[in-house]
């Protein structure tokens, strides 16, 4: 009895220390790798395969954005979706489908340029697109709402060119 006790101590301190190893070592879940998969209790249930320690868990906003990104970057007054975000919308579909109970938000936004009506407009064009995008993907229409803030929540307040690129965003968000 107590030899085996012993046993099940020393196999999970091994593991523990597995899964600290991992995370030291892929920069806690700073990359893109897939780190997700059908836990005991279904896709998305805890314990799932893949769960590394520092990353959110299996299904939850913080392992979209880890694993797959949440973010795509439009060019100035366009809400064409570019190679580069066909890539992320491209990781989030696969992402969602193998998480089919989570339903997300795409927000749109704008840089501080432009009017508040142009912006929320132009907002709602990008978050549209990806939405569309995703829905030609395989993900179901009524898990994806959409919502545009204009130029009401920059990702950087600044008013540089440079910030105004990282606030020409659609950013998808688990609710």
């Amino acid at each position: 009895m107590y030899r085996t006790a012993l046993c099940a101590f020393a196999v999970a301190a091994l593991l523990a220390g597995c899964a600290s190893d991992e995370g030291a070592l892929s920069g806690a879940g700073a990359g893109a790798g897939a780190g997700a998969g059908a836990g005991a209790n279904g896709p998305g249930g805890p314990g799932g395969a893949g769960y590394a320690a520092g990353r959110g868990a299996p299904g939850s906003e913080e392992d979209l954005v880890q694993s797959v990104g949440d973010r795509v970057f439009f060019e100035t007054d366009r809400s064409t979706v570019t190679p580069e975000a066909r890539a992320t919308l491209d990781r989030q579909s696969a992402w969602l489908q193998q998480y089919p109970r989570v339903m997300v938000t795409v927000v749109g936004n704008c840089d501080e340029r432009g009017t508040e009506e142009y912006n929320l407009a132009l907002g709602e064009r990008r978050a549209n697109a990806d939405r569309d995008y995703l829905i030609a993907h395989g993900i179901a229409a009524n898990r994806i709402d959409t919502i545009s803030y204009g130029k009401d929540r920059p990702t950087d307040p600044g008013s540089t060119p440079e910030a105004w690129a990282k606030n020409r965003n659609a950013i998808t968000m688990v609710r």
